[in-house]
């Protein structure tokens, strides 16, 4: 059993290295190696936890987002990729890994997975088995897909969505298979079409959340609505989310001296995922200094200001992760996001009342006991600027605020980033093209695909 195991983890390793010779899609495991033939097989690729929950980094988009700054010695340190990742202007990059090679790393695997599954006949006894390990890889495949949507597509907007740019569906994983960029509609289709399919196969909750549920998929399938601005389908799956689990932390429980306040798999935590090696450099808690008018946004009393952040000089850094290691940035699925998310929802609905419940039951765990006086407001869109400013403030370094400034500036918020660098001043204006990040230009040139307008 124990050579069996080996065997299995060797395969998951061949398809790592292949993808990291060939450098992203297109990888061919060795035939002499044992191909996973049975349910527990499978399951022994998805539990593999270094790679699928913690092995691939992907932060090309909170880099480029405003929730830090480099000083400029920081900024002079870096290679000249991260340098023009900074400003907006890495257009011509090469470098492996990256976000896109994690991205299709992942999918390959889960694609493995998919093909083999349903080769193999399920029985009365292995059934629930056979259903989560097929369920397991929709939802990867899924999550990894809209990772890329995030990083690389401009925001959704239904206008456009047949003409803008999406990822490279690839549903199998046969090398041969051609790698052709879809459009983003057919792109949140796919994603769309996975979680659904997945969730009726999943268990409500997991025996561990290195692997998705019910309530993690629901979780899921509620941020790809609110990133296509769709408000009544993501809050339709928020709240079925909640129902399934909806387990807050009481900040006054945690102590914020520790380097790493929060431990790994709290009770908030509905799936792991972890930006296990930053491609990015320059978002790492060791260089990236917090902005700081958002770190004074935090109020005296409010736990998160300790909790998330520690004076360093030259100036405030980030250790709130949930997840108790060094540079590693938590970017899964927690119920403190399904709770904004169904609020930012309510609100935008004109359900007032329902978005100030949620919202206050989240904040009273995140303020010293006694001091939290609940938010009020005289209508739902002064409800709904409380609501998105506590979401930056609460989802910090989770690699959301990328596809948050996209999509707000959808809506209007008109949100322009700015880096002065040296005494030189970069500007992102909302809607640019620069905020769908280019492909990898060698990947352009292997596959053929159009590259993101710059």
């Amino acid at each position: 059993m124990k050579n069996k195991y080996l065997s299995i983890i060797s395969f998951i390793l061949v398809i790592f290295l292949f993808n990291s010779c060939k450098k992203y899609l297109d990888a061919k495991p060795d035939k002499t190696l044992e191909i996973p033939s049975t349910i527990s097989d499978l399951q022994a690729i998805l539990d593999y936890d270094n790679f699928l929950n913690t092995g691939n980094g992907i932060s090309f988009g909170e880099a480029s987002a405003d929730n830090y700054y480099l000083p400029d010695a920081v900024f002079n340190s870096q290679n000249n990729e991260n340098q023009n990742a900074y400003i907006w202007s890495n257009t011509n990059y090469i470098d492996y890994p990256n976000d896109w090679a994690s991205i299709y790393n992942i999918i390959n695997v889960a694609n493995v997975v998919l093909d083999n599954i349903d080769k193999i006949h399920a029985t009365t006894i292995d059934q629930n088995d056979w259903d989560n390990v097929k369920g397991s890889a929709l939802f990867f495949r899924a999550s990894s897909l809209l990772k890329g949507v995030f990083t690389f597509c401009k925001a959704y907007d239904k206008a456009t969505s047949t003409s803008d740019f999406g990822m490279a569906i690839k549903l199998t994983s046969d090398p041969n298979s051609p790698t052709i960029r879809s459009n983003l509609q057919d792109t949140y289709n796919r994603i769309i079409s996975d979680i659904v399919e997945s969730i009726p196969l999943l268990p409500n909750l997991p025996i561990q959340v290195e692997r998705p549920g019910k309530a993690s998929a629901y979780a899921l399938l509620a941020r790809t609505y609110l990133s296509m601005r769709i408000y009544d389908s993501c809050a339709k799956y928020a709240n079925l989310s909640i129902e399934l689990k909806n387990d807050l932390v009481d900040y006054n429980t945690i102590n914020t001296s520790l380097n790493y306040p929060f431990g790994r798999f709290n009770k908030e935590v509905l799936f792991n995922d972890v930006d296990g090696g930053s491609s990015y450099y320059t978002v790492s808690p060791y260089y990236a200094i917090v902005d700081s008018t958002l770190y004074n946004s935090y109020d005296s009393n409010d736990i998160r200001r300790t909790a998330f952040f520690t004076s360093q000089p030259p100036g405030v850094r980030f250790k709130g992760m949930y997840f108790n290691q060094n540079r590693q940035l938590f970017i899964g699925l927690a119920t403190d996001e399904v709770y904004l998310m169904r609020a930012e929802c309510y609100a935008r609905s004109g359900n007032k009342d329902s978005a100030l419940a949620d919202l206050n039951h989240l904040m009273v765990t995140r303020w010293k006991a006694g001091t939290f006086i609940p938010f009020t407001a005289s209508d739902a869109q002064e409800v709904l600027s409380i609501i998105l400013t506590e979401r930056r403030k609460e989802l910090i370094f989770r690699s959301l605020r990328w596809m948050d400034i996209k999509r707000l500036n959808k809506e209007g918020a008109n949100i322009t980033l700015t880096r002065i660098v040296n005494g030189q001043t970069y500007i992102l204006p909302p809607n640019d093209n620069r905020f769908a990040l280019a492909l990898p230009a060698d990947i352009i040139k292997m596959t053929g695909m159009p590259q993101n307008p710059l």
